[in-house]
């Protein structure tokens, strides 16, 4: 059985991760490995990982909870952590108050991507779906503006990060080489995607679109929240990778969209 390593991000997270943590317990494929890195929380956190972990244990499906806490660098840091300590076929990134919009989420990839009838040295370099947007309270609200195209490339996020980090499912074994960036602070996933990307390229792997939603989550995370910072950190990734004048040119069209639209990628 092919498995699937869940990274969850938390600090002080009280408030989000309960929902997080029972969308993973309630997950119905037996091969998860749920890595809790915690950045040494002084609320009920790590109260909560603890009971979550004691129903996951006592559930019998076979899921594997591991829960570090300590002080860190940030949340680059931390996913560098997690990602050091992966151990199944595949990473998924579910930080504090995302979830899975289905029990059968995971258990669905797996059979749409015939995951278990392909040879470990074959699998796809990543396994990528839709996202939906959620408020606050986990209430659905809309599907994500950028969309997840049926074909996906690493030159493909020239137009804007078409897929969300949490539904970006990376082949383990290529992206453990593949450290995030702590120089951003806020926008290293987008590098980090790319660059996971180009090296599927590079070993002649498919990218593979799962065809449905395989993530949830609120638009409150410190992308949102530091969006012009973020916007900047964007502009430096996409000219490291697609040149400057190419990059020049995307962020002019963005300009225009974003006039006509009233968002901004």
């Amino acid at each position: 059985m092919r498995r699937f390593t869940i990274i969850t991000i938390t600090y002080n997270a009280e408030k989000a991760v309960e929902r997080t943590l029972q969308s993973v317990l309630e997950q119905t494929y037996e091969g998860v490995e749920h890595l809790i890195i915690d950045g040494q929380s002084t609320d009920g956190t790590l109260r909560m990982a603890e009971h979550y972990k004691q129903k996951s244990d006592e559930a019998g499906r076979g899921h594997k909870v591991i829960i570090q806490s300590e002080p860190d660098g940030g949340i680059y840091y931390a996913m560098n952590k997690g990602l050091t300590q992966a151990s199944g076929d595949y990473i998924v990134y579910m930080n504090a108050g995302d979830f899975f919009p289905s029990a059968t989420t995971l258990e669905e990839t797996a059979r749409r991507c015939r995951l278990s009838e392909t040879p470990s040295a074959e699998l796809p370099a990543v396994l990528y779906g839709q996202t939906d947007i959620v408020d606050d309270e986990g209430r659905y609200l809309r599907p994500r503006r950028l969309q997840a195209p049926q074909q996906l490339s690493w030159r493909s996020f020239r137009q804007g990060m078409l897929v969300c980090h949490q539904a970006f499912y990376a082949r383990t074994d290529l992206a453990k080489n593949l450290q995030y960036d702590t120089g951003y602070r806020y926008s290293a996933d987008v590098d980090w995607c790319i660059r996971v990307m180009r090296e599927g390229e590079r070993a002649g792997l498919p990218l593979r679109n799962i065809g449905m939603v395989v993530a949830c989550y609120t638009e409150q995370g410190a992308t949102t929240r530091h969006h012009r910072a973020s916007l900047v950190e964007r502009f430096r990734i996409m000219a490291k990778h697609y040149g400057l004048i190419d990059t020049l040119l995307q962020h002019a069209w963005f300009v225009v969209r974003s006039l006509n639209t009233g968002t901004v990628t």
